[in-house]
């Protein structure tokens, strides 16, 4: 009898009653933590991307790549926050002289920066 695929990759059976069936192993990786980026970009593979998903579970590299896109928007995150303070000129002198209107135009760069790299790394 001719060898199948998964014979022919390295792959295994054992029979169980009448069946032959694959000894099938999912490939542990490396625990890292993924923070609220990496939560949000696994929330939305799971929903919308799921042969994606399925594809990096199977292989074992969701966990390093959940952790990597946790790692750029965070980075992305901090840099636009960075960009548009300076842009607006919102300083420590503003914070000292009028704190309600430092914090209200820095939430609202927050939320611009949340929503830019949703787009651009969360979403995609």
């Amino acid at each position: 009898m001719a060898k199948s695929l998964f014979e022919e990759k390295g792959g295994k059976y054992e029979r169980q009653g009448d069946y032959l069936l694959p000894c099938l192993t999912v490939f542990t990786e490396e625990e890292q933590p993924i923070g609220t980026w990496g939560q949000r970009h696994l929330d939305y593979l799971k929903q919308y991307r799921k042969v994606t998903y399925t594809n990096f579970l199977t292989s074992g590299k969701l966990n390093t790549y959940l952790a990597d896109i946790n790692k750029q928007a965070q980075e992305r995150f901090e840099r636009l926050i960075e960009g548009m303070k300076q842009a607006q000129g919102i300083t420590e002198c503003l914070k000292e002289e009028n704190t309600l209107e430092w914090a209200g135009r820095l939430g609202n760069i927050r939320a611009c920066a949340r929503k830019i790299v949703n787009e651009e790394i969360i979403f995609v």
